[in-house]
């Protein structure tokens, strides 16, 4: 497997990984969904030995307190191989002095809590509510 940097033609493969997952917000809202892609300071994909993009993680920080994973995904047919691991560790040995922070559904809560995350507490809201 083959971590490299985000390349703009990496999108659309990034958008069916989305599709096939059901997180469905990113594929409908597919400008603002290529917009973040190319605002992310931390854009990373994961290749297979034949060059297909199984996996991707992107984020933002400032590369002293913060890293902030927005997504993580891992294709299924790819899962418990450890290379959503991979994804956090190669980002967060980029910025080394930065603490690692992200949100959870409940469906990977427990995948972070046996990386060792723990829980912190915070708010959202949209501009809208």
């Amino acid at each position: 497997m083959n971590i490299r940097n985000y390349m703009e033609s990496d999108f659309d493969s990034i958008q069916q990984l989305n599709h096939d997952e059901g997180w469905n917000q990113l594929v409908e809202r597919d400008a603002l969904t290529r917009e973040a892609w190319r605002q992310s300071n931390v854009a990373y994909v994961m290749e297979s030995e034949e060059g297909t993009i199984i996996a991707y993680l992107r984020g933002l920080t400032d590369t002293t307190v913060s890293l902030y994973v927005c997504e993580l995904l891992v294709a299924s047919a790819y899962r418990k191989r450890g290379l959503g691991e991979q994804l956090l560790r190669h980002v967060h040995t980029l910025y080394p002095d930065t603490r690692l922070e992200m949100l959870a559904s409940q469906n990977s809560y427990t995948y972070y809590e046996k990386l060792r995350f723990r829980p912190f507490y915070g708010f959202r809201k949209t501009i809208h509510e």
